[in-house]
């Protein structure tokens, strides 16, 4: 499969962004954690539309930031996010086995033992790295009334939330407004960002705990 132009940031990790769109098409849907149907769309629907998020012109991801995602799965977007930046540390926080498994042998397969940890867990049990991060993200995992106590408590104090969302992301927003002021977070907005390399463009609700930066 080959991939599409990228942005200039992101091309001199085109090669290992490649071998691990080879991982997902095919042990990934061989274990399941990829539907055969999304395999033709696993650069724009998956891989970039994580990696746009981590764009260091942003500035969402600051350089050495240390990076939790919760409910990894199949390494979106974290494992992306690591291949995209070598400079970040990233842990891939998974509950269930075959997908921890997957995760593992990616991260031996492209080199990233360094760089990248893999914890099998829940989010809600992994209490030793909680208050450690300066960034959690996670995808397609739930609700923000739900999503805010799984994520929130790894985060240091001023620690950012990046989650990447859909279409109802301001009516989550307006949903968790209980959960939001319990955990007094602030800047809670919605961002799009990636245009013109996704199309649409990577919707994100980014929020900060409340701290010093």
């Amino acid at each position: 499969m080959k991939p599409p132009e990228l942005p200039p940031w992101l091309r001199s990790q085109g090669e290992l962004l490649q071998a691990y769109a080879g991982l997902l098409s095919t042990t990934g849907v061989e274990h399941g954690l990829i539907g055969p149907r999304e395999v033709p769309r696993l650069w724009s629907r998956h891989l970039l539309n994580s990696a746009v998020v981590v764009d260091p012109e942003l500035g969402l991801v600051v350089e050495g930031a240390r990076v939790a995602d919760i409910g990894s799965g199949a390494g979106l977007p974290g494992l992306v996010w690591a291949l995209a930046r070598p400079d970040l540390r990233v842990t891939l926080v998974e509950p269930l086995l075959r997908r921890a498994t997957f995760l593992q042998e990616s991260v031996a397969a492209l080199g990233l033992a360094d760089q990248v940890t893999v914890v099998r867990g829940r989010g809600e049990e992994s209490t030793t790295i909680w208050s450690t991060f300066d960034v959690v993200t996670a995808r397609a995992v739930a609700p923000l009334t739900k999503l805010l106590g799984w994520t929130i408590p790894f985060l240091r104090s001023g620690g950012r939330l990046l989650a990447l969302k859909g279409q109802q992301a301001q009516e989550e927003i307006e949903q968790a407004a209980p959960q939001i002021a319990a955990l007094r977070l602030r800047e809670v907005q919605v961002l799009q960002v990636g245009a013109p390399w996704v199309d649409p463009p990577t919707t994100v609700v980014s929020a900060t705990t409340n701290g010093a930066q």
